[in-house]
């Protein structure tokens, strides 16, 4: 009897375990995946230094073939995580019986950095800004190429899903270019705080071998393309991540892709450009202003102390704006960032 217990209980353990496991893929093909149904893949990327495969997650939700391809890619940078949430809680809500189309979505797409709870890569580099990457580069710049052949060539529609970085907060803000019709309405569709206006790709006559943003990147390839900035590094936050579900979901029904009920959206403020504004010396910053507030020329956005508590310099703002995003580390040396200030349109 004994014996027959541990069998069974041996048993029951290959069968969770066959039950669990996902597939691993080395491109996403999606003509071999059937209509009306979601599948959860491990894509291979490249590999890591004991000859193993360093692979991102991947989920396609595959309806009828008369819909778009949307991509929904989060934490390129690998403290990005409210991203990642925003996917999953998409996913609950998808009826793949009733989607036209196909979801591509990436809940993690810096695997590397993620899991060692840091924002660069491996190498140190930002993965953000090594578009489109070489086939025989350096370990980041692999890395990248691999994500514009075998992520962006897949999409239609994309989504880019960012936080603040370390020793930083953000309001919930969106990043595109209003002149380009389908991405003014993918921007105003996000339940945001604020909308950036921001073409986000290079001027024309620029160098082609230059690096870029992974927005830039697939701009340049057609694909709409909008960044949301979903709040703080590192964290899950409720209100952030419900948020950006509904901007997702609104995004489905415009695509015709879906419908869902959607809540009556936050009136975001329009800003026609932004900029950070630093500190000039070293010290202990205070900031008194917060998110989301709209402060006049000379207000008062930081004081800075030495260790004996003497304010060293009081920093003012140079015009009337709206804090996008601010600084939460106290200590900064010269050149830290005070508050990241956004011009409001008239």
């Amino acid at each position: 009897m004994k014996h027959l217990i541990t069998l069974l209980s041996l048993l029951f353990c290959v069968m969770v375990s066959s039950q669990n496991e996902t597939k691993t893929i080395t491109e996403i093909d999606l003509d071999s995946i059937p209509s009306n149904s979601i599948n959860k893949y491990w894509l291979q990327i490249i590999d890591d230094g004991m000859s193993q495969p360093i692979s991102v997650p991947v989920i396609i939700a595959k309806g009828d073939t008369s819909g778009p391809v949307l991509g929904l890619i989060a934490a390129i940078h690998g403290n990005e995580l409210n991203g990642i949430k925003v996917i999953q809680e998409v996913f609950d809500d998808i009826d793949v019986k009733n989607l036209k189309g196909t979801i591509i979505a990436i809940p993690g797409l810096n695997q590397v950095s993620i899991t060692q709870d840091r924002r660069r890569f491996f190498d140190d580099e930002d993965l953000n800004r090594q578009f489109p990457g070489k086939a025989s580069g350096n370990r980041s710049q692999q890395y990248v190429w691999q994500i514009t052949h075998k992520i962006l060539s897949k999409l239609d529609y994309l989504i880019d899903m960012h936080t603040a970085s370390f020793g930083r907060v953000n309001t919930l803000y969106v990043r595109g270019d209003m002149a380009n019709p389908k991405i003014k309405q993918m921007t105003l569709l996000q339940d945001a705080d604020i909308i950036l206006k921001n073409k986000g790709v290079p001027s024309a006559g620029a160098n082609s071998s230059a690096t870029r943003t992974m927005r830039a990147e697939a701009m340049l390839k057609g694909i709409p393309t909008i960044t949301v900035e979903y709040g703080n590094p590192q964290i899950y936050q409720p209100e952030m991540i419900s948020r950006g579900v509904v901007g997702i979901k609104n995004v489905l029904n415009w695509l015709d892709m879906q419908s869902f009920e959607i809540p009556e959206l936050n009136k975001a403020k329009i800003c026609t450009k932004s900029y950070w504004i630093y500190v000039d010396q070293g010290g202990l910053l205070e900031i008194p202003v917060k998110l989301n507030q709209i402060i006049e020329k000379d207000d008062v956005i930081g004081i800075l102390r030495n260790p004996f508590g003497d304010i060293i310099k009081t920093y003012k703002s140079p015009e009337k704006g709206i804090v996008i995003g601010k600084s939460t580390n106290p200590v900064n040396m010269s050149g830290g960032r005070i508050i990241h200030l956004g011009i409001l349109e008239d």
